[in-house]
């Protein structure tokens, strides 16, 4: 399957709904951080020229630019997620009848966990790279746009938590404990960090639109 991002809205939804293997959740969660790190996008271009926000301007440019390749990235990840997950799904209906069947499907299964893995755990840094971004558009993005803000860090804040549950339901999995505590050890101080500071946003953009 591919070309999901293709999709109208409304596919996307219907599939996701169905008894289809993909999208689930990793591609939702993909999805959800590529609208995430577009609302980036969407601040910048309403604050690039402003005069209010002239001292911002090298900042903005260089935030947008960062803002459209990590959409982009996060968009290809609903493909990969569903292209990864592929070959793990048809382990599940290998023989295991005898202990060399078994051998076999184990074998193959590790090797295609692996495989599962790896677009949640690109979901999880990416969508991590993109709080960032938010975080300097709540101070020099436009005050017009600020809730544009809040709700793209929600949307990452999700996308990563998302990103890491579609990591761990494979990563229990996986008899490899030096790979296991290698991903740990990468993504949860990201996941920690990424979580507080999608907080502190949110409660700094909340107060900037208390009336």
């Amino acid at each position: 399957m591919k070309n999901i991002p293709q999709w109208s809205c409304e596919k996307f939804v219907n599939e996701t709904f169905s008894k289809a293997p993909v999208p689930g959740g990793g591609g939702v969660a993909a999805l959800v951080g590529s609208i995430g790190a577009a609302l980036a996008g969407m601040v910048c271009n309403l604050t690039t020229g402003k005069k209010k926000y002239a001292e911002y301007e090298d900042d903005i440019q260089r935030i947008i630019k960062e803002a459209e390749d990590l959409t982009a990235n996060l968009l290809s990840q609903v493909d990969k997620d569903a292209e990864n997950f592929l070959p793990l799904s048809q382990c599940y209906g290998m023989p295991s009848n005898t202990e060399e069947e078994k051998a076999i499907k184990e074998e193959k299964m590790q090797a295609c966990l692996k495989v599962a893995v790896s677009a949640p755990i690109e979901i999880v840094k990416i969508s991590h790279k993109a709080i960032k971004l938010h975080e300097e558009l709540a101070v020099k993005g436009s005050k017009l746009a600020v809730s544009d803000v809040g709700c793209g860090v929600l949307c990452l804040k999700s996308a990563m938590q998302c990103g890491w549950l579609n990591v761990i339901i494979n990563l229990k999995f996986i008899n490899d404990d030096e790979y296991v505590k290698a991903v740990e050890n990468e993504l949860l101080p990201l996941i920690s960090e990424g979580e507080a500071l999608a907080d502190k946003i949110y409660e700094d953009v909340k107060a900037q639109l208390a009336y």
